[in-house]
């Protein structure tokens, strides 16, 4: 029997496999009349649903406990779901892919944070789908950059370089006046960082900075949020993972003299303590961890939470130091609380 906890994932698995069916084009029903009980979908009922999405990315990004949003999603996702059956004009189908498309980016951004990858991926395979459907570039390029970022996070960074060269060509069909391209390029520098490409890694991280010379209308402060401010701590990550503590202490020090959420400060951080065990840095490493530790409660982020834990493989070879060894320790015990399921 499930339990109560259960029942939320049963029915995003109901709605995942009957919007799969829907964006695939296959006739659902018989009535077909663009009519369903919220009224006829003409231009600005689409406008509205299109305000709302951009509101519920705005309560994401605003909210300290990511999955506090993920009933207010999936109640749209379904109606998204439902009026997409029943709908025929090539027009308005068009718009409601597109709104599919980046409704479902928002689920798996919070399975992401909940540390949920399999339903994040399912996620942004059904949102891929959807702008495919729509023929939005810009949108197919972001749900695949998503979907590649839980191999970075995975430590997979091979199995990324396909799926953001997909993601790189098609962006480049796209609006050249959005930020979408910067962006995989972002995310291309710390897959390359992972697989220790220092030369492709700048390389990207250069073409990433281009991004400063868009105009203000280069993200949708939905889908696509890129702007370049995320730079210095996407910096700091590669020089982490390529082993250059000083470049990237230089950069993640400049992350932190800025406005961050909780879970960038908290990855931040990590990459921090992180720098300080490649330093044999005892106290720089405790200070950052236990900092790291305290905004994972605080925000609830499987993103913290992941990163912590990678930390805590590379303090297995400095367990002489009793500091390190408590610290471990201290990490293990925090990260076997459990989480809350959504």
């Amino acid at each position: 029997m499930l339990a109560e906890t259960d029942l939320p994932r049963r029915d995003l698995l109901r709605l995942l496999s009957l919007a799969g069916t829907v964006i695939a084009g296959a006739e659902l029903v018989s009535d077909r009349s663009e009519f369903v009980a919220n009224g006829p979908l003409d231009a600005s009922s689409v406008a509205e649903l299109a305000t709302f999405n951009q509101q519920l990315w705005q309560i994401f990004a605003m909210a300290t406990a990511k999955q506090a949003v993920y009933p207010l999603v999936t109640q749209e996702l379904a109606q998204l779901v439902e009026r997409l059956k029943r709908t025929h004009r090539a027009a308005t189908r068009q718009a409601l892919c597109e709104l599919t498309c980046d409704l479902f980016q928002l689920a798996g951004e919070i399975f992401f944070d909940n540390d949920q990858y399999n339903s994040a991926a399912h996620c942004y395979t059904l949102a891929a789908q959807a702008a495919r459907e729509a023929g939005s570039h810009d949108l197919w390029a972001c749900a695949l950059t998503r979907h590649a970022f839980i191999s970075v996070y995975e430590q997979q960074f091979a199995d990324t370089v396909p799926m953001l060269a997909s993601a790189a060509d098609l962006a480049a069909k796209g609006d050249s006046a959005l930020s979408t391209r910067y962006w995989v390029s972002a995310v291309q520098s710390e897959a390359a960082a992972g697989l220790g490409d220092l030369t492709a890694c700048e390389r990207a991280l250069e073409q990433a900075e281009q991004v400063r010379g868009l105009g203000r209308d280069s993200q949708t402060g939905g889908w696509l949020r890129f702007d370049g401010s995320r730079l210095p701590e996407q910096r700091g990550t590669c020089y982490t993972l390529l082993g250059k503590p000083d470049l990237a202490e230089r950069s993640l020090q400049e992350a932190l003299s800025t406005s961050v959420s909780l879970r960038r400060r908290g990855s931040v951080l990590v990459d921090l303590a992180n720098v300080g065990v490649m330093r044999r840095d005892v106290e720089q490493t405790v200070s950052y961890a236990t900092a790291a530790m305290d905004l994972t409660e605080q925000s609830g982020s499987g993103v913290i939470a992941r990163k912590l834990a990678s930390l805590n493989q590379q303090l297995a070879g400095h367990r002489h130091d009793a500091q390190l060894l408590r610290l471990s320790e201290d990490i293990s015990a925090r990260l076997s609380a459990e989480r809350s399921p959504l």
